[in-house]
């Protein structure tokens, strides 16, 4: 799959997004090593610490389904009422970081972030969360 087509599923996911109080609707499409993709949305909570984003619901759900072996990621975001802007782009959190951390090689893992399908950039893991800890440094 290549990269627009990723960045369209995740604009899918977008449209599902629960953001009654920031408006920010964020969509996530996260490809498997072996071609599935999972869909994710942000959900906010009116107390904001249970809030989920969306890349975060889409790699709970693969993983809750067995997943574990995961290429790369899309993930789009703007305001509810405004079209996107072809110069800003949504960008995954600390917390996103991390939780994507835990399950790919951040050498590898590729993130696209996009306003649309024709304007997006690419990085790994690891050029988005340098000198990270991650699962080896537990198990030795």
């Amino acid at each position: 799959m290549d990269r627009a087509e990723l960045v369209k599923e995740a604009w899918k996911a977008r449209e599902f997004a629960y953001a009654p109080y920031s408006h920010y609707k964020v969509g996530a499409a996260l490809l498997t090593k072996d071609g599935k993709v999972y869909r994710g949305c942000n959900i906010e909570n009116s107390s904001y610490t249970p809030t989920n984003c969306a890349e975060r619901t889409a790699i709970f759900k693969a993983v809750s389904e067995g997943e574990r072996e995961f290429a790369a990621i899309a993930i789009v975001g703007c305001m509810d009422n405004q079209k996107p802007d072809p110069n800003v782009y949504a960008s995954p959190c600390g917390v996103c970081r991390q939780v994507m951390r835990e399950f790919v090689d951040p050498g590898t893992f590729e993130i696209t972030v996009a306003s649309d399908e024709n304007h997006f950039k690419t990085y790994t893991l690891e050029q988005m969360l340098p000198e990270s800890f991650g699962p080896e440094d537990l198990l030795g």
